[in-house]
């Protein structure tokens, strides 16, 4: 079995990213998502592998979705948060990796509210790093499954028009899809707030607007982002009403998109605040099929990085 390029490697973002690797990671997760609707969650392509999952964030999504993944690959699975472990009494972050390194595990998925943190315990610690989530900085796997899903429906990314609504600036989640998007090819408008504008937006590749009907008009995919609340006691928004006023992703701004758009966001979404009600579980929205998308996408990086091969069309 050749190895890839993404073999013993690690994943901390789509910025640095190639093309080529983000297509050879979406392809296999298209060869994972057929074996998953075929039923086969006992395979042992990483049978005697480890992996260890070390969330000092809260998840539901994304933990059970990287946890179902290496289960279903054949891997050995142990998760620790920060609650209830040694970081409690003061452990740092880096003692914490080493020691589950010394422990043999093949590779580390960690999301942590500091930007950067896994880039710096990449540099320090001789085991693949996955990037959960890191601060406001990058959520990679989270940007593949949004572009794998709008592969799936729109059979490209090449000159696709994406709109990104909502709080851009506190958003790894948009800037993953930024980087990895317009590198695919794709158009990228950011529309929100001015206070939840980042200066350097455009220096990324996206297009910035504050007005809403403007960024999504004949938009191919339509993305919402949570509108935390917290931003509103900073005083970055006047009222959450004000907000969902200009900024709400609602059916009359949905119908300015083309008739076959798609309304994705990335979850928990505020219901009635950045999204109404009515278009959430709408025949636009995809958003279950990109949690549903997530698990294959993550078989695909934990496959290529801790065994898989470039011969994936053999695997059944």
């Amino acid at each position: 079995m050749r190895q890839t390029a993404l073999h013993g490697y690690d994943i901390l973002g789509l910025r640095g990213m190639s093309k080529n690797n983000i297509d050879l990671i979406l392809h296999t997760a298209a060869k994972m998502k057929a074996l998953l609707q075929r039923g086969k969650k006992d395979m042992e392509l990483l049978s005697g592998k480890s992996v260890a999952i070390v969330f000092y964030e809260n998840s539901t999504r994304t933990r059970l979705s990287f946890e179902l993944a290496a289960k279903y690959l054949g891997a050995h699975v142990v998760s620790m948060s920060e609650q209830g472990s040694s970081v409690a009494k003061g452990e740092s972050l880096e003692d914490t990796l080493d020691t589950i390194a010394m422990m043999a595990a093949d590779a580390i998925v960690i999301r942590h509210s500091h930007s950067g943190a896994p880039t710096v315990m990449a540099s320090k610690i001789d085991v693949p790093i996955i990037n959960a989530g890191d601060g406001m900085n990058e959520h990679p796997t989270q940007a593949l499954l949004d572009m794998y899903t709008m592969l799936e429906y729109k059979g490209r990314l090449d000159g696709l028009k994406v709109a990104i609504i909502g709080d851009i600036y506190h958003s790894r989640v948009a800037r993953s899809n930024i980087w990895g998007l317009t590198k695919m090819g794709a158009q990228v408008v950011v529309a929100g707030p001015p206070t939840l504008l980042p200066k350097d937006i455009e220096a990324m590749g996206a297009q910035v607007s504050s007005d809403v009907e403007y960024a999504i008009k004949g938009a191919d995919v339509v993305m919402g982002l949570r509108m935390q609340r917290e931003r509103q006691s900073a005083g970055l928004v006047p009222s959450l009403a004000e907000y969902t006023r200009y900024f709400g992703i609602n059916a009359q701004r949905l119908a300015m998109a083309k008739g076959d758009a798609i309304l994705m966001h990335p979850r928990p979404a505020n219901i009635g605040v950045e999204i109404s009600a009515d278009i959430i579980n709408g025949p636009q929205s995809v958003i279950s099929r990109q949690v549903t998308n997530g698990v294959a996408v993550r078989m695909a990086l934990l496959y290529l990085i801790l065994g898989g091969g470039d011969d994936i069309e053999d695997i059944d």
